[in-house]
């Protein structure tokens, strides 16, 4: 094939765009960038009974939070435009009169009750109704009752569909670039329609249209459309166009492995599906977003990257530019992909300690405003890099770092139980006086005074340091207590040790 790399993302608007669709859009991103070709987006919105408001414009903001770039598409535009197929329409019902015109296609004027009848009385008889060569000649269409009697119906503006007349017992071969040759044969296929009344085409006939004038070269798409790739590579046959290369991508199972994941999985479990998180505006229901649930997008694309994809190495952590210069179809996996919601809590703990502290603290100072706390930003940072080891999200911080920003509200029941002694207020009071005159409060500094008076005090570090870390923290957990200290300063530290020895009690 000598056409230029071209390739497109095509989701529809009837929702959310799922996980799924992304790695979808991230592989054919992956393989135009890889292959020097152009990747557009194409909004597939021919059946508009399924069209839901807002999904399109989701659809766009979702794939640009996961960094995917379109060189063509509703919004970039491009000489191949438009690039939504409703604004397509009329070109269409020419290429579906071609098909007609050449025999490989015919109009149908059956009505959905006549259909939905004769598949009543195959299920009585225990049998499925299929419309294909078997049955037509037996049905109201134009192959039946001839092209004069077909004209005065069509003239008389009875609803019809253009229907493909599909071969009898015909081998298609497909050369999948991911499952190697796929060979069906067309007696078990059914004669879809292609073209509706209402002057819209269906799925399959806008799809081979649109690819072949935006001269796609490569179709990567989910495996649920394999079934319908034979009428696909026969309808470019019709035209006598040159079809494009296909590779059918994986499904994305559930945790447990069984099944495609779903979004009822997630809502069970508890992890979000699509990228995004998704308002539906009938019912106002809300659905987990990656972004909104804390996830870097980084992270994101990295860890739906690796599902059903495997690098040259075992090496797990990549960036946009290294997936790029990485990928290829050949290392796509035949089989689904077993989703894993705790290994994606676990690329994003990685991005998330990788980022510097200053964006990690800019990113924290909304969840600190939403708690009444007006910290500096150097500050903030500070904690910020004490606490980070520990969380996984950024909203995480919060929770590791509280007692930075206030004192203890309690303190922990079984910690001074353990730790406070009838002898400790005096021990905390002296140290108190010890910290009183310290002038260079910095971590480093307090800790080898505080430490060398200890051990002159013939005192167990122990004791001092959990009793300490009490008063300041309220429980047994925290970074390092020097490093607190050096934080919260001289005042707040003092003040913290006499409310300890006012208010905890044996």
């Amino acid at each position: 094939m000598n056409k230029p790399v071209r390739l497109r993302f095509a989701p529809s608007p009837t929702g959310p765009l799922h996980i799924g669709g992304v790695r979808t859009a991230l592989y054919n991103y992956f393989f135009a960038k890889n292959n020097g070709g152009k990747l557009l987006l194409r909004i597939e919105d021919t059946d508009q009974t399924r069209y839901v408001e807002g999904a399109e414009n989701y659809i766009i903001d979702a794939l640009s939070w996961c960094g995917i770039e379109f060189d063509e598409s509703v919004i970039a535009g491009g000489k191949y435009g438009p690039y939504r197929q409703s604004e397509r329409k009329d070109i269409y019902a020419e290429y579906a009169q071609k098909l007609v015109l050449n025999d490989w296609a015919y109009y149908a004027f059956d009505t959905a009750d006549e259909l939905e009848e004769l598949r009543a009385k195959a299920e009585e008889n225990k049998m499925a109704f299929t419309y294909n060569y078997d049955t037509r000649n037996g049905l109201k269409n134009s192959l039946r009752i001839g092209d004069e009697k077909s004209k005065e119906m069509l003239d008389s503006g009875l609803p019809y569909v253009i229907r493909f007349k599909m071969p009898e017992n015909k081998e298609v071969i497909i050369n999948d670039l991911i499952r190697g040759e796929v060979r069906v044969n067309t007696s078990a296929l059914d004669d879809k329609i292609l073209f509706k009344s209402d002057g819209m085409p269906t799925y399959h006939l806008a799809n081979i249209v649109d690819d072949h004038l935006m001269e796609i070269s490569h179709v990567i798409r989910g495996e649920e459309w394999l079934p319908s790739t034979p009428l696909h590579v026969l309808l470019y046959k019709a035209y006598g166009w040159e079809a494009p290369q296909f590779a059918h991508l994986p499904l994305l199972l559930k945790p447990q492995g069984s099944g495609k994941l779903s979004k009822r999985d997630g809502d069970k479990l508890g992890f979000p599906v699509f990228p995004t998180e998704w308002r539906n505006p009938e019912t106002g229901e809300k659905s987990m977003g990656y972004r909104e649930e804390g996830y870097f997008p980084e992270a994101f694309i990295n860890m739906i990257s690796l599902l059903g994809w495997h690098p040259s190495s075992d090496k797990e952590i990549f960036s946009k530019d290294e997936l790029i210069a990485e990928f290829s179809l050949e290392k796509v996996n035949k089989s689904g992909a077993r989703f894993d919601p705790e290994k994606a809590k676990w690329f994003n703990q990685h991005y998330l300690k990788e980022t510097t502290d200053k964006k990690l603290a800019e990113l924290f100072l909304p969840f600190l405003k939403e708690k009444g706390v007006n910290a500096d930003i150097k500050i903030v940072e500070k904690i910020v890099s004490l606490v980070k080891e520990r969380a996984t999200f950024v909203k995480d911080f919060w929770e590791h770092s509280v007692f930075f920003f206030q004192p203890p509200q309690e303190y922990d029941t079984k910690t001074v139980k353990k730790r406070w002694k009838e002898e400790t207020p005096n021990m905390i009071s002296d140290l108190k006086e010890l910290l009183l005159g310290i002038d260079n409060f910095s971590s480093t500094n307090t800790e080898e005074i505080v430490k060398l008076w200890i051990e002159n005090s013939h005192l167990s570090m122990g004791e001092v340091m959990n009793a300490f870390r009490l008063c300041i923290v309220g429980a047994p957990q925290g970074p390092h207590l020097f490093d607190i200290i050096g934080v919260i300063g001289k005042n707040e530290t003092i003040k913290r040790l006499e409310n300890g020895i006012a208010n905890i009690k044996i």
